[in-house]
């Protein structure tokens, strides 16, 4: 049953990291949201949710991913 939750928790908050992903604007506004979904991709990932699936549906590639997993600050975002 744990993990079961754990497979929805990380689907649900990879679904947020793509909603918040999608709504950056503005550089101040920018910076916060994607530390927002940055740390939504790290909790979605300890969710068991697979690196290629994080990278499919956030559009980035899987090298981005983790990066962002290792808490590197990406230079560029790197859409696949």
């Amino acid at each position: 049953m744990r993990r079961r939750l754990d497979g929805i928790a990380g689907r649900l908050l990879l679904r947020l990291a793509v909603v918040l992903h999608r709504t950056v604007t503005g550089r101040d506004a920018r910076e916060r949201l994607q530390g927002r979904r940055n740390r939504t991709v790290r909790a979605a990932y300890r969710r068991r949710v697979p690196v290629e699936e994080l990278a499919e549906r956030m559009r980035l590639t899987p090298s981005w991913i983790r990066q962002v997993l290792n808490g590197k600050k990406p230079a560029v975002e790197e859409t696949a």
